[in-house]
């Protein structure tokens, strides 16, 4: 992969707009039995994300990425500091957001279109608007027709996609991704990525994109952000810094 990928050009979408989201003075620390395989936990970190910017974090395992982005959805408080979505400080899962993961994690017993509607029937929206809104996520992520179909049916490039249109269905202002592409072959995680890349330019999404792949972080985000040992060691804009660059910072 490289870091040559060019936005193209898209149809403005009516799904509500990226927010902005701020991280001040945040912390949290696991317990003191810390062992190679317990991480350190983050902060103290500030940090501030842009409405509809592609932000990009990376760092090695036990640097703080799961962490952060456990705060992020909600799944963790801080023990200092606070993050706000917008203007509302952040108290948990919050429906302007949504995340997804590296494992689709699809309900095997749902079709296709039965899992991309799953947040939807949580909204109770309407049959018809929920119908409609799943075939247009399903187009966005290019499975048009796919929707009476089986998760077994699927590869494992069409799973990720279902489980991002899961995620844009509900027409998240800020989505998190957690290393989405990684148990995927190179020649799928280009295409995907690609068309990631096409979905936010559509829909001027906040995305808070967590990878340990650098030249990754450097094709897909605006800003790239390097964490170690729970730290920030480093924020640029993704144009500016190299591979090279990032690697030295995240070994130093």
């Amino acid at each position: 992969m490289t870091a040559t990928m060019t936005r193209p050009a898209r149809t403005a979408s009516t799904a509500p707009q990226g927010i902005s989201l701020t991280l001040d003075g945040v912390t949290y620390r696991y317990g003191r039995s810390r062992t190679a395989t317990t991480p350190a936990g983050l902060g103290p970190v500030d940090l501030r994300v842009q409405p509809g910017e592609f932000l990009c974090v990376v760092g090695p395992s036990g640097s703080g990425k799961s962490t952060l982005l456990s705060l992020l959805a909600g799944f963790l408080r801080p023990q200092t500091g606070e993050i706000r979505l917008g203007d509302t400080p952040l108290r948990g899962p919050d429906p302007r957001l949504t995340l997804v993961q590296q494992e689709p994690a699809l309900f095997p017993w749902r079709t296709v279109a039965g899992n991309v509607a799953f947040g939807l029937e949580r909204q109770r929206l309407p049959r018809a608007e929920r119908t409609a809104r799943v075939e247009d996520t399903l187009r966005l992520v290019g499975l048009e027709g796919y929707g009476p179909r089986r998760v077994h049916e699927l590869s494992g490039g069409q799973r990720q996609r279902v489980s991002l249109a899961r995620a844009l269905a509900v027409q998240p202002q800020l989505l998190l991704l957690d290393e989405p592409f990684s148990a995927l072959d190179d020649r799928t995680r280009t295409v995907l990525s690609d068309e990631l890349l096409g979905i936010w330019w559509e829909r001027k999404v906040t995305v808070v994109f967590v990878t340990h792949n650098l030249e990754e972080a450097l094709a897909l985000g605006q800003r790239v952000v390097a964490l170690r040992g729970g730290e920030v060691v480093l924020d640029g804009p993704a144009r500016e810094l190299s591979v090279g660059q990032l690697r030295e910072t995240l070994e130093e």
